[in-house]
């Protein structure tokens, strides 16, 4: 599977942008994707998934009511809505796709970053 990672930029705090993941290849086999960020300096952190076939989503807790996760099979693409956003979200945002039988993170896309000024 491959994942090509866009639409992030430079946005004023406050501001919305949307993320977008298209997935390529063996997506029959894909589980759930998945949005990671990773600013300067600290570790990856996971900020969302949500499941290919029956679209469950779960959200890492400073971004529930902010961002919100969606999917569009007949595109195989995964999207990422940003609102309200904080400096703090400042980041390398990635996209990772998990397989059927698969126990990690196995596809990630190349990245996308977002900056949010004050």
């Amino acid at each position: 599977v491959q994942l090509q990672a866009s639409g992030g930029g430079l946005v004023q705090a406050g501001g919305s942008l949307r993320l977008s993941c298209v997935a390529s290849g063996s997506t029959s086999r894909v589980d759930k994707m998945a949005w990671f960020r990773q600013a300067s300096g600290k570790v990856r952190e996971f900020i969302a998934h949500i499941y290919w076939r029956g679209g469950g989503t779960d959200y890492r807790n400073s971004v529930k009511g902010r961002f919100t996760i969606s999917k569009d099979n007949a595109k195989n693409t995964v999207y990422l809505q940003m609102d309200s956003l904080k400096p703090d979200d400042t980041a390398i945002y990635y996209c990772a796709a998990r397989m059927l039988n698969g126990g990690n993170y196995d596809y990630w896309g190349q990245g996308t970053l977002v900056t949010v000024s004050s």
